[in-house]
């Protein structure tokens, strides 16, 4: 079947200015863990109704990121990937286990989302 497209016009100048894509952050040198507040927020929208557990705002170099992936990974006992920007994601709904084991490491955690 193929779906109507609704179609929404508008008279308004600023509607059409052109901006430019987002940008990943590129870090050259960590941040400490202490000046670093990670959001830990659980999605399943888009993916099938597999929960995913996200962390965004890591200041830290993509060597370093890994590694953290690597080691929340292997603690969840559960996939996961890590992606530009400084976001993790990790399989499974784990907010609570991975902000114990951050604030251990030194990482200030706040939930956000649902």
């Amino acid at each position: 079947m193929r779906r109507k497209r609704n179609i929404v016009y508008s008279s308004a100048d600023d509607d059409f200015e052109a901006r430019p894509p987002e940008q990943p952050k590129i870090v050259s040198r960590s941040q400490p863990a202490a000046q670093q507040t990670i959001a830990i927020q659980r999605e399943k929208k888009g993916r099938g109704g597999k929960q995913v557990t996200v962390l965004r705002d890591f200041e830290l170099t993509e060597k370093d990121l890994d590694k953290l992936g690597k080691q929340l990974k292997k603690a969840c006992g559960s996939g996961g990937t890590v992606k530009e920007g400084g976001i993790i994601e990790i399989q499974g709904d784990h907010r609570d286990r991975i902000a114990e084991l951050l604030q251990k490491q030194g990482f200030k955690t706040k939930f956000v989302g649902g």
